[in-house]
C-alpha cells in the first residue's frame, strides 16, 4: 500500500507540473506570442514542390540563389527530419542540411523548443496568397496541413496559438473574400474550439496583418477594411475578437477615416520592424519613443496594445545586397532585451516577438548555428549560442508573467 501511495503521489505530481506548463489559452493577455511562418519546403517533403522560401529557385540552391540569412542548427533534427542541400557544406566539410515545415515533428520540435524555454506560442502566419484565391493557390493544401501540425504540436506541449490573415501581395478585390471563406472553414471545421487556440472576451482571436493608409506593402483599402471588421464583429457563429497588425506610424500619418478604423480594432501590433534610431554614440536602437502614447491610445479604449519586438534584421540574400549591407546589428542580444525593458517600463505584458523561425529576413529567435556553410555569406548570433535567444525570450516571459520588472541589464545566463 505504501508503494501504490508513493506511486499516486508521483502521478499526482506529474499531473501538476504538466498544469503549471500549460498556457492559459482563455485570454490574450499577458501571452508572449511568437510570429510563426512556417513556410519552408524542400525538394522531397510533403508537399514537393522544391527549395520554397530557402531560393528563389524552387528547382536549385546556390550561392545566387539564396533568400535567407541564418542556417538553422539542425544539432536536434534526426536524419528524417534533414534535407541536403547540393553544393553546400560546413567548415567541417560535412554536408549541409535544412528543414521543412511541412512535417509534423519539425513543427513539434519547435513547439517543444518554446515550451523548454517558456515561451507561450504563435502567431501562426496565414499568407493569403497561398489560398484558393491567390497566386500560389497550388501551396494552400500544404498550408492546411501546417496548421494542422500546429494545432497538435500546440495540444501536445501545453502553447497556445492563433491565426494571422496576412494580405501581402494579395490583389485587394480578393482580400475580403479569401479570409472570409477561410475564416469560416476554421470555424466550421472545429479549429477555433481547440483547447489550445486563444480567445479573449469569449471569442476566438484573429489578427489580420495589413493595415496600412498609403502603402507598407499592403493592398488592403479602406473599404475593405471596414468591411472585414464588421463582418468579424457582427453576432453569431464567425464573431472573432478582432487584432490588427501594420503600420508603426498609424496615430501620425493616418487620414482621420483611417484612424477611426484603427480604433475599432480590439487589438494592434504596430509593426517596428526594421524602424531604427541611433544614439549619441552612433548606436543603433529600435525606435520606442511612440511607444507610450500608443499604449495610452488603446488603453483609453480598454483595447489591448501588442507592441513589436525584434532581435535584429537582414535581408542581403533576398534583396542581393553586399554582405552587412541592410543589416541591423542584434549586438550580441541587447537589441532585443532592451525593448523588452522598455515595454516592461510602460506596464505592458502582451507581445509579439517577430519571429520565431523567419531566416529570410534575419529576425529569427529559433536556434541558429555559429558554423554556417562556407560557400555563402550567413548571419550568425554572434557570441550568443545557437539557443541564444530563445532563452533570452523565455527569460523576459518568465518576468512579464511575474508582473517584475524587467531590468535594463541583460541577465547573464547560469
Amino acid at each position: 500500500m505504501k508503494t501504490l501511495a508513493v506511486l499516486t503521489l508521483s502521478f499526482l505530481a506529474l499531473l501538476s507540473i504538466h498544469a503549471a506548463d500549460t498556457v492559459d489559452a482563455s485570454s490574450l493577455r499577458g501571452k508572449v506570442l511568437c510570429g510563426y511562418q512556417g513556410w519552408f519546403r524542400c525538394p522531397g517533403d510533403a508537399q514537393n514542390a522544391g527549395w520554397i522560401h530557402w531560393s528563389r529557385d524552387g528547382k536549385r540552391i546556390a550561392p545566387e540563389t539564396l533568400t535567407f540569412e541564418m542556417w538553422p542548427d539542425l544539432t536536434d533534427f534526426p536524419d528524417v527530419e534533414r534535407f541536403t542541400a547540393p553544393g553546400f557544406s560546413g567548415p567541417d566539410g560535412r554536408p549541409a542540411q535544412l528543414f521543412s515545415s511541412d512535417n509534423a515533428a519539425t513543427v513539434r520540435r519547435h513547439f517543444e523548443w518554446m515550451r523548454d524555454y517558456g515561451i507561450d506560442g504563435v502567431w501562426l502566419q496565414h499568407f493569403l496568397v497561398d489560398f484558393p484565391e491567390g497566386p500560389a493557390k497550388n501551396r494552400y493544401a500544404s498550408r492546411l496541413r501546417v496548421l494542422n501540425h500546429v494545432r497538435q504540436a500546440a495540444q501536445a506541449t501545453g502553447r497556445v496559438w492563433a491565426l494571422t490573415y496576412d494580405v501581402s501581395g494579395m490583389t485587394s478585390d480578393k482580400i475580403f473574400d479569401a479570409i472570409v471563406a477561410d475564416w469560416k472553414k476554421q470555424v466550421d471545421d472545429g479549429v477555433t474550439r481547440d483547447d489550445r487556440y486563444v480567445h479573449q472576451n469569449g471569442k476566438p482571436v484573429l489578427q489580420i496583418f495589413g493595415f496600412y493608409h498609403g502603402g507598407g506593402g499592403s493592398n488592403m483599402t479602406l473599404e475593405c477594411a471596414n468591411r472585414l471588421v464588421d463582418f468579424l464583429k457582427a453576432p453569431g457563429p464567425y464573431s472573432a475578437f478582432v487584432a490588427g497588425g501594420g503600420d508603426w506610424n498609424w496615430r501620425r500619418k493616418s487620414a482621420p477615416e483611417w484612424l477611426a478604423l484603427y480604433r475599432r480594432l480590439d487589438a494592434y501590433s504596430p509593426w517596428n520592424t526594421g524602424n531604427t534610431s541611433k544614439d549619441p554614440a552612433g548606436v543603433v536602437h529600435a525606435t520606442t519613443n511612440y511607444w507610450a502614447a500608443d499604449k495610452a491610445d488603446f488603453d483609453a479604449r480598454g483595447a489591448l496594445w501588442i507592441p513589436v519586438v525584434y532581435p535584429g534584421f537582414s535581408w542581403d540574400n533576398l534583396q542581393k545586397k553586399k554582405p552587412g549591407e541592410t543589416s541591423i546589428s542584434r549586438r550580441d542580444g541587447a537589441f532585443l532585451w532592451e525593448q523588452f525593458h522598455t515595454l516592461s517600463a510602460l506596464g505592458a505584458d502582451s507581445v509579439f516577438v517577430a519571429m520565431f523561425d523567419e531566416v529570410d529576413e534575419g529576425t529569427a529567435i529559433f536556434k541558429v548555428t555559429s558554423t554556417p556553410p562556407t560557400q555563402a555569406h550567413f548571419q550568425t548570433f554572434g557570441k550568443l549560442p545557437s539557443d541564444g535567444y530563445l532563452w533570452l525570450v523565455g527569460e523576459a516571459t518568465k518576468r512579464l508573467h511575474a508582473h517584475q520588472p524587467i531590468p535594463d541589464a541583460m541577465p547573464s545566463r547560469p
